[in-house]
């Protein structure tokens, strides 16, 4: 017991003194924007993707493919960047000695998790339209995740997944889809 009492009257006692040490300490400023905005961090890129894409086809059999994309984007911030892109996969064959091929246009955002590394993990999100090859066509939605790696100033590469549907009566179109591609910033 007498141990207890020892430790708390130490503790009352040096009590005044760390809080002297405390109040000496410099406050420093609050910034203003906490998440400053360069002119290094904005600007237009272009993309370029090439990948596999797997089919989940309600209209026959499911199937992969090659999957080839472009765009253009603009990055806002280190956190927030957007592209408009054109997205090519097919040959699928579907069974019937029937094959198809989709195209979609899109508009994506997309979050980029900025840190002090060369890799910048990102979730994204999309909407358009897409065409299904000799089937109806109709609004497309989609959603991405995956990793850039910084190779210079102005270009990285970007690999990722993505996950696209094609809402149209008719058949469904889903498709998964694995890619690597270059991001070239201006």
């Amino acid at each position: 017991m007498n141990v207890l009492k020892t430790v708390l009257l130490a503790g009352l006692i040096s009590m005044p003194v760390a809080g002297a040490a405390y109040a000496a300490d410099p406050i420093e400023p609050i910034p203003s924007d906490p998440l400053p905005v360069t002119s290094d961090d904005i600007g237009i890129y272009l993309r370029g993707d090439l990948g596999w894409s797997f089919l989940e086809w309600s209209g026959g059999e499911d199937d992969n493919g090659l999957m080839l994309g472009g765009g253009i984007g603009y990055q806002a911030s280190d956190y927030l960047r957007t592209d408009l892109t054109v997205d090519w996969a097919g040959d699928y064959d579907v069974g019937a000695g029937q094959d198809i091929s989709t195209l979609t246009v899109m508009g994506n955002a997309y979050f980029d998790w900025a840190n002090d590394t060369a890799f910048t993990p990102y979730v994204g999100a999309g909407v358009g339209y897409g065409w299904v090859e000799n089937n109806p066509n109709g609004v497309a939605v989609g959603v991405s995740a995956g990793v850039a790696v910084d190779l210079s100033d102005n270009l990285a590469l970007d690999v990722g997944y993505r996950f696209r549907d094609i809402m149209a009566s008719g058949p469904d179109v889903k498709e998964h889809q694995l890619a690597a591609g270059m991001r070239f910033s201006f």
